[in-house]
């Protein structure tokens, strides 16, 4: 299992006011698909909902998932996922890109269909990927407090 990074300050200061089941959950999440990937990068930014951001750079646009933070559940969300290949139609959403997993317990991303869905988002955005990025396993706050 990968060591588990601490959670940036800035995002603290958000996640905090959060209920505890919400921050341990999310916890798990982000432990998750970091396992998945350990050299992505982690956004972090607070608009509509607390969010953090997997990239293989440090660009939004390199982006493969992100997991944002509401009131009561989160999402595993794809940057891409109305082009992911999903046959056990995990995905939802009618954006043009974005879809998402609702996730309000560990046994919502725990499975393989999941992880499946992690790694072809990893492989759709290292082919999309302009140029590759010097920072690797970074922890990255975009948030303004």
């Amino acid at each position: 299992m990968l060591t588990e990074k601490p959670i940036h300050p800035d995002f603290l200061f958000y996640l905090k006011d959060k209920d505890r089941a919400l921050i341990d959950l999310f916890t798990d999440l982000r432990n998750y698909v970091w396992e998945q990937f350990p050299a992505a990068n982690e956004l972090l930014y607070h608009t509509h909902a607390l969010t953090s951001v997997f990239t293989l750079s440090e660009k939004l646009s390199d982006g493969f998932c992100h997991i944002p933070i509401y009131t009561e559940h989160l999402n595993l969300g794809f940057n891409k996922g109305s082009i992911l290949d999903d046959p056990a139609q995990l995905l939802a959403g009618t954006g043009k890109w974005i879809r998402h997993i609702p996730v309000r317990n560990k046994i919502d991303y725990q499975g393989e269909e999941v992880r499946a869905l992690i790694q072809a988002a990893i492989a759709l955005a290292q082919e999309d990927q302009a140029k590759p990025s010097k920072k690797q396993g970074q922890v990255i706050s975009k948030i303004k407090r």
